[in-house]
């Protein structure tokens, strides 16, 4: 497994854990099984909007570009990945939204230099690309999230023993 897979899909669970356990914790007929699945998917899910975020910024970057540039696109290298395993850690609610925000924030204009030298936008056109690409991927996710919650709390409680 390449390291920008693994810090990928840690930044993944470490996001999910910070928006789940909280939930879980409110929660308190929940069975260890049904937890730790809900954790694996969601940080599976987590870790996939991570790693579209660059795929999803090149595309937007060719649809203002008069002619496509030459590339396969944009990708995460592991120094880029990496302030991003930190804002993910940093999810948990107690540690600071806004820290966290300012952490992905960063994670962004580390993205905005490749795009901008792969594409040839200028630095404020790639900026926007990959502000619309995060925030698009983030409104969706949180749409998923919404929708998951409103399911799961049709479902009776679970009964341990």
């Amino acid at each position: 497994m390449s390291p920008v897979i693994a810090l990928l899909l840690f930044a993944g669970l470490s996001e999910a854990a910070g928006r789940i356990l909280p939930l879980v914790s409110r929660r308190p007929g929940m069975s260890r099984t049904f937890v730790a699945g809900l954790l694996l998917a969601a940080g599976l899910v987590e870790a996939m909007v991570f790693a579209l975020w660059p795929l999803t910024a090149w595309t937007l970057a060719e649809l203002v570009v008069s002619a496509p540039p030459p590339g396969t696109g944009l990708e995460w290298t592991p120094s880029l990945v990496a302030p991003l395993v930190l804002s993910a850690v940093l999810a948990f609610p107690l540690l600071g939204p806004l820290l966290h925000l300012a952490v992905f924030v960063g994670v962004g204009a580390g993205l905005v230099e490749p795009l901008a030298a792969a594409t040839g936008l200028g630095w404020w056109s790639a900026a926007g690309c990959v502000t619309v690409a995060g925030a698009g991927l983030g409104v969706t996710v949180e749409g998923v999230r919404r929708l998951v919650v409103r399911v799961s709390a049709t479902r009776p409680p679970e009964v341990t023993v």
